[in-house]
């Protein structure tokens, strides 16, 4: 516990140092665009330091879970503290396709053409991950896995403390709905999806959000205390939102809504 009340105290020192030198214009460069890498570097430096002092062992299970003949599916997934990484490349077989650090707990139910999926971190590991006093010895829990890019998805995302890369680009999403804490977040939308729901509601989080080419958008943003940047020559400034020229009339385009917090988001 000494430990950990330690490394917290040290970061918020690290933010307060960072906040006074940007006040007084000695650092012109942005407190989060600073912060936020250094968080990461400090955390994996506490991670690995604290594997050294006492080890222990993650169970890491290969999971895949049945598509059941469905032809549209609705993915739930609840995680904690950790790195996730998920993408397209599930067998057309398959809902879900991969590896699971610390295990993973799921219920799957079938309704006419949809199948209904709830993912979760077993009851009996989340205490550990969910604490950070606990990261020093119980290591990251790393969830690496595939969904099925052929059927459409709507996506349901509830996470802590985590750094997430989330390709969804060869993903038929129709929604994505994130909600998520003090995390770091690359998020890269559908080319091929039509028309894509987006909702992202985020704390102290650092958010970079890939819209591809040929892909329209319109984006709204609510979040007083964040650092926002949007490249404006692809989605241009109206009034309360940014937007594509053509979004009324293009083919694949994504609908985005962000609140957030303390932090900063990069929509390009």
């Amino acid at each position: 516990m000494r430990r950990s009340s330690f490394f917290w105290g040290s970061i918020l020192i690290l933010a307060g140092v960072l906040l006074l030198l940007e006040n007084l214009d000695i650092i012109e460069v942005s407190f989060w665009r600073i912060f936020w890498p250094l968080l990461v570097i400090l955390v994996g430096l506490w991670i690995v330091l604290g594997s050294m002092s006492r080890r222990r062992s993650v169970v890491t299970e290969r999971v895949s879970i049945p598509l059941e003949g469905a032809q549209r599916a609705r993915v739930k997934i609840h995680y904690g503290a950790g790195r996730l990484s998920l993408n397209a490349g599930a067998r057309s077989s398959e809902l879900v396709s991969g590896t699971f650090g610390g295990g993973l707990d799921y219920e799957a139910k079938r309704e006419g053409d949809l199948l209904g999926v709830d993912m979760r971190m077993p009851t009996h590991r989340f205490s550990h991950f969910a604490m950070p006093w606990n990261w020093e010895w119980e290591g990251g829990l790393n969830w690496s896995f595939a969904l099925n890019g052929e059927v459409p998805l709507v996506l349901d995302l509830e996470t802590g403390a985590a750094e997430m890369r989330l390709d969804f680009s060869e993903l038929r999403v129709s929604e994505l709905r994130l909600k998520t804490g003090a995390s770091s977040t690359k998020l890269t939308l559908p080319v091929h999806a039509g028309h894509t729901q987006v909702g992202i509601k985020a704390g102290a989080a650092s958010l970079d959000v890939r819209v591809p080419s040929g892909v329209a958008a319109r984006i709204r943003i609510e979040g007083s205390l964040a650092g926002i940047k949007v490249d404006t020559s692809r989605f241009a400034h109206m009034g309360s939102v940014y937007q594509s020229a053509d979004y009324d009339t293009a083919t694949n385009k994504a609908d985005i809504q962000v609140e957030i917090g303390a932090g900063s988001i990069d929509i390009r």
